[in-house]
């Protein structure tokens, strides 16, 4: 399998990661890390705020785009550590096995998973990109490509109001010390609160 092109630009560090890397040197973070960082992820995907007010489709579709975005949050976030791109990694790793094993549960047979696991895989490197891209060239670059993978491109206004959430998520991330984000003493900042028109 071909590992898609990194891209160019002004994306100094593109997040470059892929399901099937066996051939990569050991974990080098604690698996609770993981564990505790990934639950995170899931835990701020589910919230039912995003589908109740945001407008995103409560579906297959809609939870793994937004599993999609708050994983690309961390990521980013990650590669400004010492050991980030290892821990990227190992997050990404963790991703992948949960898709694969909700592949599994939903009755995918053995010889579809792999290739439903590639289309995931393009699909979160697209996301990424296109999210990497849109921050350098401000809010409305941001609500549109939002809108265009979540909201499949028919609500503008929350489409505005997920990117100035995910604006200010990122930020909070920014914040951060390296070890709060590692010991789980971190946390997103609830949608409605941060991101809520007057």
């Amino acid at each position: 399998m071909r590992e898609p092109a990194a891209p160019t630009g002004p994306l100094a560090e593109p997040i470059m990661l892929w399901p099937f890397n066996h051939f990569r040197k050991p974990r080098l973070a604690p698996r609770g890390t993981i564990e505790t960082i990934y639950g995170m992820i899931v835990t701020q995907a589910r919230e039912p705020l995003f589908y109740r007010e945001f407008g995103v489709p409560d579906t297959v579709n809609g939870r793994f785009d937004l599993l999609v975005l708050h994983l690309w949050m961390v990521l980013r976030r990650l590669r400004r550590m010492t050991g980030g791109t290892e821990l990227g990694q190992d997050l990404f790793d963790r991703f992948c096995a949960d898709l694969d094993a909700n592949l599994r549960e939903m009755g995918v047979g053995d010889l579809a998973v792999p290739k439903r696991m590639q289309a995931f895989g393009e699909a979160f490197y697209g996301r990424s990109v296109a999210y990497d891209l849109a921050l350098t060239e401000g809010g409305e670059a941001l609500a549109a490509a939002l809108g265009r993978n979540i909201l499949n491109g028919v609500d503008s206004f929350n489409a505005e109001r997920l990117a100035a959430y995910a604006e200010s998520a990122i930020a909070s991330l920014d914040r951060f010390e390296d070890a709060a984000l590692l010991n789980g003493s971190w946390r997103f900042p609830l949608p409605v609160e941060e991101s809520a028109q007057p």
